[in-house]
């Protein structure tokens, strides 16, 4: 059986929320480097992560009344909770308390860039760990990128890299074991996803903190490392989540990869850093890997096992979703809305990435 292609505007709206992501969080090093001069690392983390929680509660709060009944987006079960607890673990505790302690450290400029680590890594586990399919092109980013960040993280010397650095390439894994876990759930609502987090791994390092008897801010202090967790982490999660589903994960994070370069761009406004030589090799090598990403177009025919799942999805106006809705009123145009549903096997071509029903193998 042949299908027409689906539209591209899924994918393109998929490409806007991840680069607008990246932009949030690539302004999180410099922003966040400011306020270590009042912070402890471990309270910063904790802090950042709450103001996500928070954030995200309040609007999926308001959300809720304003829509009543009516589930736009699936929520969490209970199968959901392993994926999310060992993302929590990986990318809401460990990773922040690794970057602020490697930003410490490390210039802010030189700390955004190797950030990108973080899409390598994502990749990489997607690819060896989750079996996402990649092509060539992809790989190629993917080491490029790879170069460019080895050159950031580089200092001439007996060791090489600076222990600030290593911890940033650390927590740039951990943070790529997150995305590929939330992977996994990214059809639920993401702002259940990031509540969930935030609240739970910033309660845990502020904790962390208090035990260890590291010093805690002032409440205007506190108030400020909250309110840039909430866009620069809460939304910035939140979009990052909603580009999963369509481009899957080894493609929306090395789209990410370009994060590093708003907090660049910051690093120099705000801090007056002057970048290293390494930098001026480093930045072409991490703008031809995206562009080799954004560039890239995937089709060939392909089979679709029956599924049932739960997620968000649009009547009418997609292809994967024709079942039938008795009493479903269409008239004042497209709805969205969430329920389990089953899909039938289909076989058919048309342009796609690694979205929540585009998971198949590829024959090498």
């Amino acid at each position: 059986m042949s299908e027409p292609s689906l539209p591209s505007r899924t994918s393109s709206r998929a490409v806007v929320f991840i680069l607008l992501a990246a932009v949030l969080f690539g302004a999180s090093a410099p922003l966040s480097k400011i306020l270590l001069g009042s912070f402890d690392p471990i309270a910063l983390a904790g802090f950042l992560y709450l103001g996500s929680g928070i954030s995200a509660w309040i609007i999926y709060t308001v959300q809720r009344r304003g829509k009543g009944s009516q589930n736009a987006e699936a929520r969490l079960t209970r199968s959901d909770l392993p994926w999310l607890a060992g993302a929590v673990a990986a990318g809401g505790v460990i990773a922040p308390i690794l970057l602020m302690t490697g930003l410490a450290e490390t210039p802010a400029s030189t700390a955004s860039l190797l950030l990108n680590f973080e899409g390598v890594a994502t990749a990489l586990l997607a690819v060896w760990w989750f079996k996402e399919a990649v092509d060539r092109r992809i790989f190629l980013a993917m080491g490029l990128v790879t170069i460019a960040a080895i050159l950031l993280g580089w200092t001439p010397g007996r060791w090489g890299f600076t222990l600030g650095a290593l911890a940033i390439l650390a927590a740039c894994f951990f943070w790529g074991l997150d995305n590929n876990l939330t992977r996994q759930i990214s059809g639920k609502d993401p702002l259940m996803i990031v509540g969930v987090k935030g609240l739970v791994a910033g309660t845990f390092s502020l904790l962390l903190a208090i035990v260890l008897g590291r010093p805690l801010p002032s409440l205007g202090s506190a108030g400020l490392a909250m309110l840039l967790g909430a866009f620069s982490y809460g939304l910035s999660i939140q979009l990052f989540i909603l580009a999963l589903r369509s481009l899957g994960a080894a493609r929306t994070s090395t789209l990410y990869s370009i994060s590093p370069f708003a907090g660049v761009a910051l690093s120099f406004i705000l801090l007056h850093e002057i970048p290293t030589k390494f930098f001026w090799f480093a930045l072409p090598l991490m703008i031809a890997g995206a562009w080799l990403m954004v560039s890239e177009r995937h089709a060939h025919l392909h089979k679709h096992i029956p599924l049932t799942h739960s997620h968000a999805h649009t009547h009418p106006g997609d292809l994967h979703h024709q079942h039938e809705h008795p009493g479903l009123d269409l008239s004042s145009g497209r709805i969205t809305h969430a329920h389990e549903h089953e899909h039938q096997a289909l076989t058919h071509s048309h342009p796609h990435t690694p979205d929540l029903h585009h998971r198949h193998g590829h024959t090498p």
